[in-house]
């Protein structure tokens, strides 16, 4: 099935382009969530219209993403977890538990756009990617702390995140 793209698809296509799609995909998925139009010689001559307007708004959603990644590299997630005897977690840290710290932030991501392959299952200092376009990818760290800690490492992180680092090096 020879469709038009109509948005920025990952791992498909940029607006415009002209794809070749299994019939399923396309007429289940892309064409009734406004993605994609069957590519007719009607449409292609109707597409070139609407193309600046769709344009425009492509534009306007990278540009709210890149808002986000600038917010995202300043940001430095800190997530208190219970630990037990060595310092061991109680569990896992997952994308929702950062997704909520960001929220309590005042940063808005949905939890799908956060790359994480497996759980934080150790204290330490991570560093997350987050693909909030296409073209947009940012980077994010996350701190995870033992519980009652998180405003005593805000106030002198960096000389205690350096200590045992020298040590284990």
């Amino acid at each position: 099935m020879k469709l038009i793209l109509r948005a920025d698809i990952d791992n498909l296509g940029r607006l415009g382009d002209l794809v070749n799609v299994k019939p399923g995909y396309g007429r289940n998925y892309l064409v009734p969530q406004g993605m994609a139009m069957l590519a007719t010689k009607a449409n292609i001559k109707a597409f070139e219209f609407e193309r600046k307007r769709l344009q425009e708004q492509m534009d306007a959603i990278r540009f709210a993403a890149q808002e986000i990644a600038d917010k995202l590299a300043a940001a430095k997630v800190v997530i208190p977890v219970r630990v037990g005897e060595g310092n061991k977690l109680y569990g896992s840290v997952t994308v929702v538990n950062i997704a909520e710290a960001l929220e309590a932030m005042g940063i808005v991501v949905d939890r799908r756009k956060i790359v994480l392959d497996e759980p934080l299952r150790a204290l330490g200092e991570y560093s997350l990617e987050v693909k909030l376009h296409p073209d947009v990818k940012a980077d994010l760290a996350v701190s995870v702390v033992p519980h009652g800690q998180e405003i005593d490492e805000s106030a002198t992180s960096e000389p205690k995140s350096e200590e045992p680092a020298a040590e284990e090096a």
